[in-house]
């Protein structure tokens, strides 16, 4: 029983190191960005108030994009989904190409 227990932790351990996500910028592009959004691109870390190019700096591209009907005020609103392991799944809505709501399956991703 412990053998297996400890070849289903080192299975998911390795599964999850090799998810990681790989930098998707040079320093040199981010440098124009708010220090604290910098940073959270570095850490790989989306947050609200991020624009669309700095979120794709952080996670890379989504893997689906649904145009959403517009906000009770009219603002333009936006989807995007990234999925990982078949398992978790993260929505992230724009508001005029701002990031405003985070919705997540995965644990660890802030909301």
């Amino acid at each position: 029983m412990k053998k297996n227990v400890l070849l289903l932790f080192a299975f998911l351990l390795l599964v999850q190191t090799g998810c990681a996500r790989s930098v998707r910028y040079s320093p040199d592009e981010i440098k124009d960005f708010p220090p604290a959004i910098q940073e959270h691109i570095k850490k790989g870390e989306v947050v609200t108030g991020m624009t669309q190019p700095q979120v794709r700096y952080a996670w890379g591209s989504p893997d689906y994009v649904n145009v959403l009907s517009p906000s009770v005020d009219g603002r333009y609103r936006e989807e995007w989904i990234y999925t990982r392991m078949g398992v978790f799944k993260t929505r992230l809505i724009f508001t005029d190409k701002k990031l405003t709501e985070i919705i997540s399956t995965e644990p660890g991703i802030t909301k």
